[in-house]
This record gives C-alpha cells, sequence and structure tokens, in this order.
C-alpha cells in the first residue's frame, strides 16, 4: 500500500500536534551511540514468547522491561532497576515532555529482521489517555501506522539516531503502528518507550 504524506512542503507534521510530537534531534548523535553501545553491552535483554493464531511463537525482537512495577497486571517477571544512563535520558524527557513516566520498555532490533506487528499500546493507567514517549537509538527505522477504522489510511516517519516520538492524547485509541521487517541491511537498533503504568 501506497504510503501516506507525513509532512508538508515546511517538514510541519501533518498530524495534530495533540496526537503526536517528534523531535528529530533530541539527542545528539554522539550520546546516541554512547548510549546504545551502553545498553548493548549492559542491557539483559530477552526474546519473549506470545501466541498467536493458537500457536505458541518467540517475538521478533528482544526486550527489557525497568521501572517501579511490573509492565502489566499478572506478570510475574520483575522489573529491572533503573540505570543511571536510564535515568538521563527519563529525566531529559520528562523535562521536554512535562509528563512524569514510572517504567520504559527497551526494544532491541538486531537487524532488518527484527520487528514489531502491528498493535497499540494499552498497557497504562485505565481511563486515563496514554502517553508514550518513544526515544530511538542507532539504525533508523520506519514507524509506520494506521488509523484503525480505515488502513487506507497509513502514514510512515523514519526515527532517526536520537529522535524522540511523544505518542499522546487519543493516538492509542484510534491509531496502530508497527515497525515492519526490512530488506535492506540493517545495523542494531534501541528503542525506548517510555510509559505510565497502573
Amino acid at each position: 500500500m501506497e504510503q501516506l504524506k507525513l509532512f508538508d512542503d515546511r517538514d510541519q507534521l501533518l498530524l495534530p500536534q495533540h496526537l503526536m510530537t517528534y523531535e528529530p534531534e533530541f539527542i545528539s548523535a554522539a550520546e546516541s551511540d554512547q548510549y546504545l553501545n551502553t545498553f548493548l553491552r549492559t542491557v539483559p535483554f530477552q526474546q519473549s514468547k506470545v501466541v498467536m493464531y493458537e500457536k505458541e511463537v518467540l517475538t521478533p525482537r528482544l526486550t527489557a522491561w525497568f521501572g517501579d512495577r511490573p509492565i502489566r497486571d499478572g506478570d510475574q517477571r520483575p522489573p529491572i532497576s533503573w540505570t543511571k544512563e536510564l535515568l538521563e535520558i527519563k529525566s531529559k524527557v520528562e523535562d521536554f515532555t512535562g509528563i512524569v513516566f514510572n517504567g520504559v520498555l527497551l526494544n532491541y532490533y538486531r537487524d532488518g529482521n527484527d520487528s514489531v506487528a502491528w498493535h497499540s499500546d494499552k498497557d497504562t493507567i485505565v481511563g486515563l489517555k496514554t502517553e508514550v514517549a518513544s526515544v530511538s537509538l542507532g539504525q533508523p527505522r520506519n514507524f509506520d501506522f494506521r488509523n484503525i477504522e480505515n488502513h487506507r489510511q497509513q502514514y510512515s516517519l523514519e526515527l532517526g539516531n536520537g529522535s524522540l516520538l511523544l505518542m499522546k492524547g487519543d493516538l492509542q485509541k484510534y491509531w496502530e503502528h508497527r515497525i515492519a521487517k526490512s530488506n535492506k541491511p540493517m545495523g542494531a537498533r534501541i528503542n525506548l518507550t517510555f510509559r505510565k503504568v497502573t
């Protein structure tokens, strides 16, 4: 499907600002590379299992959850304690957004074969608008999103090294997003999604 144009001729985001804010150089390239290398060395990433079409499969990426409590009720995995580097990025994100987050999910995309399927983030505080701040480190990847009720309304945004994408308002209610597999050679990418959980 052909992607719809996301930016106008002045590089302004066409989606309403109450749904999304994009800051392409939120963290400098040098800092981003340093954080990426630190996380690749120190984070205990795991490959999770999910049930799809009544069959248990491994997720095509590695993850790690850091925070003050489990990512969702009933999750038996204890959260990993915040590191100095994650607290540095968290503070920067909170200063920029004015939002306090109490957890962060790290997604490690090892190469172009790693991906995440269409989904909406719904594991935050029930009854409140979901706000997720996504910081990308390393290999730029296309972030696709589409209207849940009209899949022809679909956009793609390249998330660069050091960028911040703040998803807010009712975005998670009416839109879903993914990182698709790529046939092009891809290096390592770690995506940090800061969240507010119950």
